[in-house]
């Protein structure tokens, strides 16, 4: 299972150049009918939006961080200009002043958004699917805890026969805390929940280390199913915070669990070919247990930090 360091490595690097191609989050919020103060809100960063330019819809004024439209409002094609340079994606929400949200994501291959200029979103089936199947992928691409819980899964089960029947689990379990949460079933305050995913990491990578048959070599299905529950609810609060759609909720929601999905099996895609093209030299199993401690480091940092908040 040497392999899986190469494969972090590539991984490692993916999310390196994945911050410079990452999604640039747009919000505007509307202050008076028709007035909206707008601004790029990429994860902090202070440097957000730079190299993308608003297209704003016809009929709409804007002047430093403010836009005034005309009378229809925020109403029609609104573009912006470098996506696919920089950015892989930018994610376009709205913020009315009833409360209610919209969000749109533009990409290199779906350049525009139409506007409607009220809550009532009337996009169609395909363009919430196309948006939030966008926004599962570059979730989970960029979420450094999910991945490395994939990883330190990888090197538990290896390449065999359970390790399909471990990743559904996985799958299984973190789509049915998603719905659950998203659709406001089950609420959990999101510091302990993003806790108990970095120590869930930290406790898969020491039992990958364990040469004991511990209960999770024996059943890592198991532990799986159990911590892709706290998964689903991490995946569940980005998802609140994006916001979905009321006329494509249910839509929304399973796309952008799709999108996830299809992003995990990238990760796990890229470890396997990495382990197919490296699986002729044994030499490198010496760096399992190093790559295992780098991983188990790393959650316990997370767990360390995330802890000190709720305390704090």
């Amino acid at each position: 299972r040497w392999w899986l360091l190469a494969a972090s490595a590539l991984l490692c690097a993916r999310v390196a150049v994945a911050h410079e191609m990452t999604m640039a989050e747009l919000e505007l919020r509307e202050l008076t009918p028709g007035e909206f103060f707008w601004q790029w809100t990429s994860s902090g960063n202070k440097d957000a939006g730079e190299g993308l330019s608003p297209r704003w819809p016809d009929g709409c004024r804007v002047g430093a961080n403010m836009l005034r439209c005309g009378a229809d409002g925020l109403s029609g094609a609104l573009r912006v200009g470098g996506v696919g340079d920089r950015y892989s994606a930018a994610m376009v929400k709205v913020i009315w002043r009833d409360g209610k949200s919209s969000v749109y994501t533009i990409t290199a291959a779906q350049p525009e958004a139409r506007l409607y200029g009220s809550a009532d979103d009337r996009r169609g089936f395909g363009e919430v699917a196309r948006a939030y199947t966008v926004l599962g992928v570059e979730h989970i691409l960029s979420g450094f805890d999910h991945l490395l819980f994939v990883l330190a899964l990888l090197f538990l089960v290896g390449f065999n026969r359970r390790l399909l029947l471990t990743i559904t689990a996985f799958t299984l379990a973190h789509s049915l805390t998603l719905a659950l949460s998203a659709l406001g079933l089950v609420t959990l305050r999101s510091p302990p929940v993003e806790a108990t995913i970095a120590l869930s990491i930290a406790l898969v990578a020491a039992e990958a280390l364990n040469p004991e048959q511990t209960l999770a070599r024996r059943w890592p299905a198991l532990v799986a199913f159990l911590f892709g529950l706290v998964h689903g609810l991490g995946f569940a609060g980005a998802l609140q915070e994006i916001g979905l759609p009321q006329r494509h909720l249910l839509a929304a929601l399973l796309t952008f669990n799709v999108g996830v999905e299809l992003g995990q099996l990238m990760v796990v895609a890229l470890a396997y070919a990495v382990y197919r093209a490296l699986q002729a030299r044994p030499v490198l199993v010496a760096a399992r247990a190093p790559a295992l401690y780098a991983i188990g480091a790393m959650a316990a940092y997370w767990s360390i930090g995330r802890i000190a908040t709720i305390i704090g």
